[in-house]
């Protein structure tokens, strides 16, 4: 069948060849009149260095099926009315009341209103091409309409998932790009609700910067970061912002830090009367509120200078090395994660990171990287020097911070006590996680119950990738913390993750993470349990219609389904 011309759309002309300086210009040529409003529509290219080419992307034809249900309810005319889209939607039952002579009003302006050129004809009606971009709109499909937040906001903030950023203000990778606050800028438009800040003294030993410590990233004023923060926190989400920051500082840096903050953030920012929290309050109770949390500085070396040990569970994974380049690597599965996890690996580098990996050695003073992983005899002494380090701390800083961070003695596995009279958070890189959940998966359980985790990316990460976020999701970790500059398949699976709740930033974790049993057992990821309920699902594509509003079409379509319980 011909395909209809609808008389709104004249075709385009495209043009190859250079224009002489005395030849008329012509409506759709370049430059001449409609010329911006037809460069809207089209794409360019450049060809030959010179010469700049157009092109209109062509649409896909209008199924038969649809054009037969438009010709029943337009009365075989090509055009469909107001009163020709309310028989349709009445019949459908679209429409409820006696309002539907202004819905299909509306609908009609809408349409009319997105077309690049003014109709032709009198009346306001749709073309076959509008009533087909109706169809596959919001206002039929709900599964792609803007979802509203629907979870319970009132429980404790432990009870959540929450959209986490890590390095929040690198541009690019980890070691060489700049320090900026337009990648928090960026993070915060799209609903992260974490940003992450390394506070490390000027050159002059005056003022903050904020810079990724010992590596050649260059920085940006802390001023600039949290005016920033200030002026985005809450364009995506009304639920709190929370600022994590790496405290490098003296404690006279620390007093203007304190300024600094109090200053900017005024009556918004949130800060507890009791020292010490026996519960968190509610995203519900923090609406519109700033909030910070920071560790003791001498746990930031280490943790940012990351180990060796980092290095010793690397994922597998052995096929599409051409695609890995350009999408990322594949998620790999939770229980290969944990295998992984159990196994001794050598300690041999790969000569390609030799130099990477000395680099990061010499400028992080790594020290007795042999020690056992499950063990850290320095957080016996942890305390000793945070308590040196924060006694002449001004008060007014400590007390601005409302999530602590506590580094108990003992190995990692006792760091995962949860203390009754006190909640905090605790932060593993992903190589600490894997090895504690291969053997301790129910007491990191236990302690996300009360407690906050925070997991942040293995320091030889240089590139700003990512990695499987379901691991921590399923032992409960709140502050999966990404790379959010980064790329790939397992950001993709982020975002798309906190596209729940309305897109807040805050996912309420499922019951059975926050139940305890009377024995007093909890969930155990690796348990074999019975199914429960098996479910068949159908997948169909529609078409790049709807896809390409909504995700973009140069991404290859993968499904991801995590089996909870």
């Amino acid at each position: 069948m011909e395909r209809e011309i609808s008389p709104e759309a004249p075709p385009t002309r495209t043009r190859l060849l250079p224009r002489g300086p005395n030849e008329e210009r012509k409506p759709g040529d370049p430059g001449g009149p409609g010329a911006e409003a037809e460069a809207a529509e089209m794409g360019t290219y450049k060809c030959c260095i010179f010469f700049t080419r157009r092109f209109a992307p062509p649409d896909a034809t209008t199924p038969e099926d649809v054009r037969t249900l438009f010709s029943r309810f337009s009365g075989g005319t090509p055009y469909m009315g107001v009163d020709e889209l309310r028989r349709y939607l009445a019949a459908t039952g679209e429409l409820d009341g006696d309002g539907g002579m202004d819905a299909a009003e509306r609908i009609v302006d809408r349409f009319l209103q997105g077309r690049s050129r003014t109709p032709r004809f009198g009346r306001p009606a749709l073309t076959v091409d509008d009533f087909h971009n109706f169809l596959f709109s919001e206002d039929l499909n709900p599964p792609i309409r803007q979802s509203k937040v629907h979870h319970d906001m009132n429980a404790p903030l432990s009870h959540y998932f929450i959209y986490t950023g890590h390095n929040s203000y690198l541009t690019g990778n980890q070691l060489s790009s700049d320090c900026s606050d337009a990648p928090i800028i960026k993070a915060l438009q799209i609903g992260v609700r974490v940003i992450e800040l390394d506070m490390w003294p000027n050159s002059s030993k005056d003022d903050i910067d904020i810079l990724h410590g010992r590596t050649l990233t260059a920085p940006v004023s802390l001023l600039k970061c949290l005016t920033s923060i200030k002026e985005y926190a809450f364009v995506a989400s009304p639920y709190p912002v929370i600022i994590t920051l790496e405290d490098h500082l003296t404690s006279d840096l620390q007093a203007k830090v304190a300024k600094m903050v109090l200053e900017v953030f005024g009556d918004i920012l949130y800060y507890p009367e009791s020292k010490h929290l026996q519960e968190f309050p509610s995203p519900e109770a923090l609406k519109g509120r700033v909030i910070l949390s920071t560790k003791p500085p001498k746990e930031y070396l280490e943790a940012k200078g990351g180990t060796m040990k980092d290095r010793d569970i690397e994922p597998k994974f052995s096929k599409g090395e051409n695609e890995e380049s350009a999408w990322g690597i594949e998620v790999p599965d939770i229980q290969d994660e944990l295998q992984d996890a159990n196994k001794v690996i050598g300690s041999k580098l790969s000569k390609t990171f030799l130099p990477f990996f000395s680099y990061i050695i010499f400028m992080s003073r790594f020290t007795n990287h042999h020690q056992d992983d499950m063990s850290y005899p320095e957080r016996g002494v942890d305390e000793d020097d945070e308590q040196i380090v924060r006694k002449n701390a001004p008060l007014e800083y400590k007390h601005l911070i409302t999530i602590k961070a506590g580094k108990p003695k003992g190995s990692l596995v006792d760091a995962l006590n949860s203390d009754p009279e006190k909640v905090r958070r605790l932060s593993l890189s992903e190589q600490e996680l894997a090895k504690v959940a291969a053997c301790h998966g129910p007491k990191i359980v236990s302690f996300t119950q009360r407690n906050l985790l925070r997991i942040y990316p293995k320091g030889t990460r240089f590139n700003s990738s990512n990695y499987n976020p379901f691991l921590g999701w399923v032992h409960g970790a709140q502050m999966v913390a990404f790379n959010m500059q980064g790329y790939g398949r397992a950001l993709w699976l982020m975002n798309g993750f906190y596209k729940a709740n309305g897109g807040c930033g805050y996912v309420k974790k499922p019951d059975f993470l926050m139940q305890t049993c009377p024995d007093g057992k909890v969930f155990d990821s690796t348990a074999d349990l019975p199914v429960k309920k098996t479910l068949k699902c159908t997948w169909a594509m529609v078409g790049s219609r709807i896809l390409s509003r909504h995700i973009s079409i140069h991404i290859p379509l993968q499904i991801f389904m995590q089996r909870w319980a």
